[in-house]
């Protein structure tokens, strides 16, 4: 019955089997009369014995532990440097090992799902003693697995900790499995790998300099292909700051004639042009001035001197084409009660101008700021530099808008479409701006790779920096963006192993070490 269940046992003769309140123990000793030396040796002369205790998988939620009576050997081969030896039982003792190969196993797929306390705890609620030290100990002892043949490689980084410390991860784009893992994202250490590795013809990677230098140095017979979806991420970015630098011309224009009154002694429903903002003001003087000794030849840690500006904003201003890019990046953030002015707005035309009222109002809403910043947005009303439209839609924000742009016309809601559709007529730039997503979009999913010229040249001739600069960084890496475009291939494995290395990251972050990430992001299923 107990050979029935537990048939790895078979080598061994059970003689006793004592149950406690906690585990079941097996006294046994080996079936066999002779023993194999490590020299190869056969042996039946018994020189003495001791009792060797082996942890073995749980049954029936109590521990199992193997206790064997094991014989030492004299070895009869007078060269064998070994005098005497204990025997080993095949697929039962391992030397050294306090465990069964089979609790080994066992133990060693908890430790690569979960690792230490975790799988310590996961060990204990079905019935193994198992300490997290031993989980970890058992995972770095795993070899690594082979590489093995690999045409299509994928190449992207991981964060360690973001902004600070980054490491790089490499995909077989064939069968989606992580190859290698390693600290930085240095492109000398990635040419260093494919140099061992002169089969790979094809790497995707994203749109780094240094993964495409260390691809160029590595792999010159490789084709580079820049990730797509890191493309359209890019090219939202861009659309994003165009969109945000038009904010002013997001609203609806109001219905009725302009400047008509909504009723005797109401607010005129007419929003008036708000006065700039000092920040505003401020930004376009200094873009001026900066630009001014720029032209001049001046340095920009001369400029810095002599405005009073520190270098890093002196090398923002230089940077910006225009005024516009500066301000619209500045202004970028949403404020805390945007998502709720069109309440405000209505509530304002139906007479109420307490700003505590509103303030409770829209925090049964969801709004989680406070009075302040209603007292700051009403503020505008009550001084005339902007007084609340008539009670209607709530202007588009700029991720709204950004979202229909990068959005497929066919996947739109009629309404957000209509939207946009008047938004177009009224704003040839984001006219424009929609009509150049859309073509990137048609050449991207279409594959049209050889379009990517003809579209980068009306990018840059156009007057939209944000998208300027984004079809003047694609040049610089001409050759895998065309590619991008063009091939089949694409990361999404890359991007799914990185989530997935996200995850095992947090379960052992500040508590483990590249060597044990590595292992489980290699081994663990």
């Amino acid at each position: 019955m107990l050979l029935e269940l537990f048939p790895h046992l078979s080598a061994l003769l059970i003689e006793e089997v004592q149950r406690r309140p906690d585990q079941v123990m097996l006294r046994t000793r080996a079936r066999a009369t002779t023993a194999i030396c490590r020299c190869g040796q056969g042996s039946a002369r018994v020189h003495g014995r001791y009792v060797r205790r082996l942890r073995d998988v749980a049954a029936g939620g109590l521990n199992v532990v193997i206790e064997i009576c094991i014989r030492r050997f004299r070895c009869a081969n007078p060269a064998c440097p070994a005098v005497t030896f204990a025997e080993q039982i095949v697929g039962l003792t391992t030397p050294h090992s306090r465990h069964t190969p089979l609790l080994r196993g066992v133990l060693t797929q908890i430790g690569l799902a979960l690792a230490g306390r975790a799988g310590a705890r996961l060990a204990a609620a079905i019935g193994i003693r198992a300490g997290r030290d031993t989980l970890l100990r058992l995972v770095r002892a795993l070899p690594e697995p082979d590489v093995g043949e690999v045409e299509v490689l994928g190449v992207d980084d991981f964060a360690f900790r973001r902004g600070r410390h980054y490491g790089t991860i490499l995909i077989d784009m064939a069968t989606h499995r992580p190859l290698h893992l390693f600290d930085g994202r240095e492109g000398e250490d990635l040419a260093a790998w494919l140099r061992a590795h002169p089969e790979v013809k094809v790497i995707c990677r994203d749109r780094s300099s240094g993964y495409g230098e260390g691809a160029r140095l590595g792999a010159p017979q490789a084709e580079q292909v820049a990730d797509r979806y890191h493309l359209w991420a890019n090219l939202g970015q861009a659309v994003e700051k165009t969109v945000n630098a038009h904010r002013a011309r997001l609203a609806e224009p109001p219905p009725g004639p302009a400047g008509t009154p909504a009723g005797p002694g109401a607010e005129p429903p007419v929003a008036q042009p708000p006065r700039e903002l000092k920040v505003v003001t401020r930004l376009r003087e200094q873009h001026a001035a900066v630009h001014e000794l720029w032209d001049q030849g001046m340095s920009k840690a001369a400029i810095g001197r002599k405005l009073g500006l520190h270098q890093a904003t002196v090398r923002k201003l230089v940077g910006a084409r225009s005024a516009d890019d500066v301000v619209a990046k500045s202004l970028q953030r949403a404020h805390i009660v945007d998502p709720y002015v069109g309440y405000l707005h209505r509530r304002w035309n139906e007479g109420v101008r307490n700003a505590a009222q509103l303030c409770r109002e829209i925090q049964q809403l969801g709004y989680p700021g406070g009075e302040l910043a209603v007292q700051r947005h009403l503020r505008r009303y009550r001084s005339g530099r902007g007084h609340a439209p008539v009670a209607g839609p709530r202007p588009a924000s700029v991720r709204e808008v950004t979202s229909w742009i990068m959005t497929h016309p066919e996947h739109l809601r009629d309404e957000d479409a209509d939207r946009l559709h008047r938004l177009r007529e009224r704003d040839p730039e984001l006219d424009r701006l929609t009509g150049h997503v859309r073509r990137f979009a048609a050449m991207m999913t279409g594959r049209h790779g050889d379009r990517l010229e003809n579209w980068i040249a009306d990018a840059e001739q156009d007057t939209l920096a944000p998208l300027a600069s984004f079809a003047r960084n694609l040049r610089r890496d001409f050759d895998a963006v065309r590619n991008g475009l063009s091939l089949p291939h694409s990361s999404g494995a890359v991007e799914g192993n990185i989530n997935r290395l996200k995850m095992l990251k947090r379960q052992m972050f500040g508590r483990a070490g590249l060597d044990l990430l590595r292992k489980r992001v290699l081994l663990a299923g």
